[in-house]
């Protein structure tokens, strides 16, 4: 990426951020493609994702085909949107627009003689990136589903597991409260290998912590529990959160959660006639936290595409992976 790009340096009296198009590019084996920033530029030395600024009377996606373009020889063919980050450094203030390129033509090549390397999407933790860059590596590690394991016997958590890691979902909380403590132990100690060995991530609600903590990939937190919390917990590998206003959503992202789940979005079946956010009011809070959200509450299979265009990371649910 050119010195004139995200992270170029400007005057401290910048009058709005500079926008910023983002690719986060996969490979047909599923990687990703990071480039290495000039030493000269503004955060210089560090790894990026490739993509720079908007210019006049440029939409975002124009500005990413040419910047792809330019940068790498390659034309975007499919993608779509990721996650929006607004960040300011002591010396720049940047609103990077982030999509995930999907399909592209070409060979990616360095255009400008910027080092460039495919890395597998959990190795992009390996390498130093800018801070406004670090939401997007999560953003990146994330699947667009996220289901919730609910049941009333471990017999029917593990038929309910198993049905989701057939149908390929890589990203699952478990959330049994109504399960004795011994019920949940054993449970976890045949689910979490199962999870293991098809490459999906186990995560356990906050709720049934005490039993949990040794067995998973990480924490989903309830509403209540975030609150509580005044920094990260040590040693809890994914942590999650249930947010459902503008307040828990920024103490989520004070803390340092991974990612959040916002609802409800949309009017649901256990809940009739319960306030409801719809997708206007679920995007609008989006726009002030640099976190990946789910949209839960009333969710489908096929609405991954309206809650990606409204910001979100995907959509979470219970009974739509059942189905």
């Amino acid at each position: 990426m050119p010195n004139t790009g995200p992270e170029c340096s400007l005057a401290t009296s910048v009058a709005a951020p500079l926008q910023v198009a983002v690719g986060v590019i996969r490979n047909p084996a599923g990687e990703i493609l990071v480039t290495r920033r000039n030493d000269a530029a503004h955060q210089g030395g560090l790894w990026e994702f490739p993509g720079g600024k908007v210019e006049p009377g440029e939409t975002v996606q124009q500005a990413l085909l040419r910047e792809l373009r330019e940068e790498l020889a390659i034309g975007v063919l499919q993608s779509q949107p990721l996650i929006r980050i607004n960040h300011a450094y002591p010396d720049l203030q940047v609103q990077l627009d982030v999509w995930s390129v999907e399909a592209y033509s070409g060979v990616p090549a360095s255009c400008e003689g910027q080092p460039l390397q495919w890395l597998a999407p959990d190795r992009l933790t390996d390498l130093s990136f800018p801070e406004a860059n670090l939401p997007i590596i999560t953003a990146a590690r994330l699947p667009e589903y996220y289901a919730i394991l609910q049941g009333r016997s471990v017999a029917e958590l593990s038929e309910r597991l198993l049905r989701l890691l057939q149908r390929g979902i890589k990203l699952i909380q478990l959330r049994a409260k109504s399960l004795s403590k011994k019920a949940v132990a054993r449970f976890l100690s045949a689910a979490y290998p199962m999870c293991r060995q098809q490459g999906a991530r186990l995560l356990v609600n906050s709720a049934m912590l005490a039993v949990a903590e040794r067995a998973a990939d990480g924490v989903h937190l309830t509403s209540r529990h975030l609150l509580q919390l005044q920094a990260r917990p040590d040693h809890v590998g994914w942590l999650a959160a249930s947010c459902h206003n503008p307040e828990e959503l920024q103490h989520a992202e004070e803390i340092g959660v991974d990612f959040a789940v916002l609802a409800p979005v949309l009017p649901t079946a256990s809940h009739p006639g319960a306030r409801t956010l719809g997708w206007q009011r679920f995007s609008d809070l989006l726009e002030n936290v640099n976190l990946p959200v789910y949209a839960l509450g009333g969710m489908t299979l096929d609405d991954v595409k309206k809650a990606r265009q409204a910001g979100a990371q995907g959509v979470a649910g219970i009974g739509m992976f059942q189905r």
